[in-house]
């Protein structure tokens, strides 16, 4: 089991979630943040720091937010776009700092009103 980032994180980022994880194990992608399922230990802590309320246990995941757990493991397990391969599980998002780089599920969301990039 895990936790996920859902949709509410797209182009907002907050990242107090990043500074709660006791383990490292929420990457930064272009728009959003992952979290990676194999290095997650469900401590829970990144929830309840989450302003826009993006982050849910796997079992408490909306209808609407289900996608989004098998995207946050598509960042770690697929080829995104630049990437010569999969990231993996490189043992901590510190050492990789911001990848610039999303799941096609992410890229494809319109921008939210006021976020750059294009």
């Amino acid at each position: 089991m895990t936790y996920v980032i859902g949709k509410p994180c797209i182009d907002v980022m907050d990242r107090a979630c990043v500074d709660e994880c006791p383990v490292d194990c929420i990457y930064e992608g272009g728009r959003a943040l992952y979290i990676h399922p194999d290095e997650c230990v469900d401590c829970g802590a990144c929830e309840p720091v989450c302003p826009v309320d993006a982050i849910y246990y796997e079992d408490d995941l909306p209808e609407e937010l289900q996608p989004y757990l098998d995207d946050n493991a598509a960042f770690f397990t697929e080829t995104l776009p630049g990437r010569d391969g999969p990231l993996g599980s490189p043992g901590g998002a510190g050492k990789l700092g911001a990848l610039g780089v999303d799941t096609p599920l992410v890229a494809a969301e319109p921008r939210a009103e006021g976020a750059e990039g294009g």
